[in-house]
């Protein structure tokens, strides 16, 4: 028999209960058709479309019996829904695509290019994700729900629009525990296994095979992104009209207090610019590697979007990147991430120049100060990481130098580092940290001892009481993260009905900065070589 559904909660429920909804009473609307553009054409074909941002379509049903894998909780109390309510085979249908939500709008797919890898690719759009409408919040914030997986829509190309339970349990558990993280992302409300199977070819080298089915219900304010702007804007003619209305729409629902100004598009590039730049001084920080940066797949909210072949280090390697896809060119890469972060903010930039709406001579300083702001962001957290209140490139480039030599996982290393003290004996190295460490030769010994004092010497300087710095050490050093081989297990249980496993580990993600009793096979370093669907994953994962 399946395990039941549990509820993921990453913070405490608000004392809201009763002004809680059904699902008969979870009332969407939609600001984004109502506002903007749509497809004129209704039928649910392959086609490029123009002088619009979305087409109508509805989930295709699976026609088999869903079932609800794990939901969110706290997701739940955040669009207004009773967390009760995921319980109830409605609740699977509804957010399996198997039945409309009563009283919805309209479902449909937003429309929006990109470039991938670098390239332009033309229109992309939601190839497999379907927009159900708005929840309005208890708080009075808009959520966009989005089913993953849920059929083929105008924007699939060649793609069928489902989603197999492998993929869409590691989005689920990405959404969920990057929040925890604190890092800015789109959030998951359910997973739901639709009781279908799905073809797919998971190393794109011809061998197919089926698999369960699922659909992730993904949950934001906006899912606009860089390439909406970019589509119309590169189209150019009559298309280049459409960047107006949607910088109008995207500033006044969620950058209202740049309205009015007159200077309200360049106040918006730079305040895209700014959250970009720390999302991706956060993602460095703990180790996380996006692996599919494409300009698609960036936020215009500066929220992490799109989890396909992402990881998290773990043998320290700036050159990782978990995309099979991406092995040759290495373009997206753990050491590419920033800069790859300001090339796609230029991509806006001149979406937004193309259209009149920002001088060149305007963007281009908007831009150039992505560099200053992400390192900026990135400096203070590693410094902060080390215990320090302010960055020493010295002392930073010499541990990261030790990382990579000796291929220390990322994770343990750095919450390890808050047990070093300034009266710790000289060349020392503090039980937690050799234990992250692993073997090391005497030499290798050395050389940490050595870089320890370095460390320490810092420290001292700075005369912060202990208690103080290994507490502000702990806040951002996390204990616990989506471990690909981890999520191979839960997905390998999940796939035979059992979803034990997965439940587990949401319950460790939900706090992953605090050391939790019993939990230390969440923090074991996995084997020194690559192993192919644990630390590297097509963008079919």
């Amino acid at each position: 028999m399946p395990s039941e559904a549990r509820s993921v909660q990453t913070e405490a429920a608000p004392a809201v209960a009763n002004d809680l909804r059904t699902l008969e009473d979870l009332k969407l609307e939609s600001t984004f058709i109502s506002e903007l553009p749509g497809d004129p054409e209704t039928k649910n074909q392959r086609r490029q479309v123009h002088d619009a941002f979305y087409s109508f379509v509805a989930p295709t049903p699976t026609n088999s019996e869903p079932v609800t894998v794990a939901y969110s909780g706290d997701v739940a109390r955040m669009i207004g829904l009773d967390p009760a309510e995921c319980d109830r085979p409605e609740f699977a249908a509804v957010f399996s695509g198997n039945a409309p939500l009563p009283g919805g709008p309209r479902p449909y797919a937003q429309c929006y290019g990109g470039h991938q890898f670098g390239m332009w690719a033309g229109q992309l759009g939601d190839g497999r994700a379907i927009s159900l409408g708005e929840a309005v919040g208890l708080d009075g914030g808009r959520y966009e729900l989005q089913l993953k997986g849920a059929g083929a829509t105008p924007y699939s190309r060649m793609a069928d629009g489902r989603a197999v339970l492998r993929s869409s349990l590691r989005e689920f558990v990405a959404s969920e525990a990057m929040h925890a993280l604190g890092i800015p992302t789109t959030r998951a409300l359910s997973l739901v296994a639709t009781g279908a199977k799905v073809l797919r070819d998971m190393f794109y080298n011809g061998n197919a095979k089926y698999e369960p089915g699922a659909v992730v219900c993904r949950v934001s304010p906006s899912f606009v992104r860089f390439g909406t702007f970019q589509l119309p804007a590169i189209r150019g003619g009559d298309q280049l009209a459409l960047v107006t209305p949607l910088a109008d729409y995207v500033i006044r629902h969620h950058y209202s207090h740049l309205e009015g100004r007159e200077d309200k598009y360049e106040a918006f590039l730079q305040e895209v610019v700014s959250r970009t730049a720390h999302m991706v001084a956060l993602w460095q920080s703990v180790g996380f590697v996006h692996g599919v940066c494409n300009t698609d797949n960036f936020s215009i909210l500066g929220e992490t979007i799109d989890y396909g072949p992402y990881g998290f280090l773990e043998r320290f390697d700036p050159n990782f990147t978990p995309n099979t896809t991406d092995m040759d060119g290495r373009r997206y890469t753990y050491r590419a991430q920033p800069g790859i972060g300001h090339w796609n903010c230029a991509q806006l930039a001149n979406a937004l120049i193309a259209a009149g709406l920002v001088p060149l001579e305007k963007a281009q300083p908007i831009v150039d100060a992505y560099a200053d702001t992400m390192m900026d962001a990135y400096t203070g957290r590693m410094a902060r990481k080390m215990g320090l209140t302010k960055y020493d490139k010295d002392v930073a480039v010499g541990l990261v130098t030790l990382m990579y030599e000796d291929k220390a996982d990322f994770t343990n290393t750095f919450r390890a580092l808050a047990s070093v003290s300034k009266g710790d004996a000289p060349g020392s190295i503090p039980a937690p940290l050799k234990q992250a460490l692993e073997e090391l030769s005497e030499e290798r010994q050395e050389a940490w001892g050595a870089w320890l004092d370095q460390l320490r010497a810092a420290i001292k300087a700075e005369g912060r009481p202990e208690a103080e710095r290994r507490a502000d050490q702990d806040s951002v050093n996390p204990c616990y993260v989506p471990r690909n081989q981890l999520m191979q297990t839960a997905i390998a249980r999940a796939e035979a009905g059992d979803y034990d496993k997965l439940h587990g580990l949401m319950k460790v993600l939900e706090m992953p900065y605090e050391e939790q009793p019993g939990a230390e096979r969440f923090r074991v370093t996995p084997p020194k070589q690559i192993r192919m669907g644990v630390e590297l994953l097509s963008c079919s994962s």
